[in-house]
């Protein structure tokens, strides 16, 4: 089955077509093929650039229009394509497996925009376009928060009061689920590991940051929570933070409280402590120059990412593998250093500060736990998922 992925975030829309054969599936006796890069490589892939901030953006039906277009150019036409898929970020209770979509599902998950300001609405807007512009191919709605339906009570449930849980639905969520589903097969392929038998830790570190724990393929337990601003330091979002101090600049009218979404969301994090840019690469340039904001924007950030490692790797009964992915994990090879360096009373060796352009093994041979660098393949999930929900109505 060839299927069109549409992945709406924050700033761009990333698309690409895979064909879903080419998905590596476990064999017999529960060990994935550690596939190539190249046998895992989309047919096509075209972003679309949508600027700092996509909240801020219109109707994006001319850019799904656009990129079939550009696709049909590339040799891949409307008819070709089986079904279309979409990634997003926030299901809440409602949504813990994909779903087709239709007009009543994009109300649905335009209503949980406020548990996910800079991404759901984003989804929804490009899932009312994809239906307008490819009104007769089947299209099924993946949720990122869906992976995270196996947590236990005692990992999603918040000491607060019942009625906040009961009445009002506040309870951790997690994201990044479908980038970490995708890392915990690959670990364990890339390792001839069956990926029901490994306990791993993923840590997606990108513009946005979380860590879960995976143990036999399932979540346990993960940094993010309600909504994706819990955990880890971020680009621009700040992570956990004591909340007594929303409090305290509530009471004192320093700002309110659509200034403080606006902050945390988009003022925090390396951008705010840097006081120049959530630019990974920017940083480390300003760092080596000098620059003591930047230098110590990234201390905290590998200072919170080891932290919250490590506080995740209680949720296993052992620890086998960690995983470094997105942007930030899959490419800033210093910084993947440096937080490993921190983890050595958890076991871990250090290991070397050197690029690696494709999904390696980047722990020295005999050494456990395994650290492993693993390029986020969320298209390749939604795909799956997309061929089974369409397969299974088919039939």
């Amino acid at each position: 089955m060839r299927v069109l992925v549409l992945n709406p975030g924050s700033s761009s829309l990333k698309s690409s077509v895979i064909e879903t054969a080419t998905i590596p599936t476990a064999a017999a006796d529960g060990i994935i093929p550690a596939a190539s890069a190249d046998s895992l490589a989309p047919l096509a892939q075209i972003d679309v650039d949508w600027g700092v901030d996509a909240t801020a953006g219109g109707d994006p039906t001319d850019d799904i229009l656009s990129l079939v277009a550009k696709y049909e150019a590339a040799g891949i036409s409307p008819a070709s394509l089986a079904a279309v898929g979409y990634r997003v970020v926030h299901g809440g209770a409602t949504f813990r497996q994909p779903v087709p979509v239709t007009r009543d599902v994009i109300a649905q998950v335009t209503a949980l925009t406020d548990l996910a300001p800079l991404h759901n609405g984003i989804a929804a807007a490009t899932m009312a376009a994809g239906l307008t512009a490819m009104p007769d191919l089947p299209q099924v709605a993946v949720f990122d928060t869906a992976f995270h339906a196996s947590l236990p009570e005692e990992a999603y449930r918040y000491a607060v009061p019942e009625r906040w849980f009961r009445e009002w639905g506040v309870r951790r969520y997690g994201f990044h689920g479908m980038s970490v589903a995708w890392s915990a097969e690959r670990a364990a392929a890339l390792l001839a590991r069956p990926v029901g038998e490994l306990r791993t830790l993923v840590a997606h570190l990108g513009s946005g940051c979380s860590v879960t724990a995976v143990n036999g393929g399932r979540s346990v337990g993960t940094s993010m929570g309600l909504t994706p601003l819990e955990g880890l330091m971020m680009g621009t979002r700040a992570g956990s933070i004591d909340p007594g101090i929303l409090f305290y600049l509530l009471r004192t009218g320093r700002l309110d409280p659509d200034e403080m979404a606006e902050e945390l969301d988009h003022k925090a994090g390396l951008l705010g402590v840097s006081g120049r840019t959530s630019d990974v690469r920017e940083l480390l340039r300003l760092e080596a120059a000098g620059d003591e904001a930047a230098t110590l924007a990234l201390a905290i950030f590998v200072r919170r990412a080891a932290e919250c490692i490590a506080a995740a790797a209680t949720s296993l009964p052992g620890l086998d593998a960690i995983v470094f992915t997105g942007g930030i994990g899959e490419n800033a090879a210093g910084l993947r250093a440096r937080i490993v360096q921190r983890l050595g009373s958890i076991g871990l060796a250090p290991i070397r500060d050197e690029a690696v352009a494709e999904d390696a093994v980047l722990s020295s041979p005999g050494s456990s736990p395994h650290v492993l660098r693993i390029e986020a393949r969320e298209d390749l999930i939604v795909a799956r998922e997309v061929a089974r929900v369409v397969g299974a109505g088919r039939s």
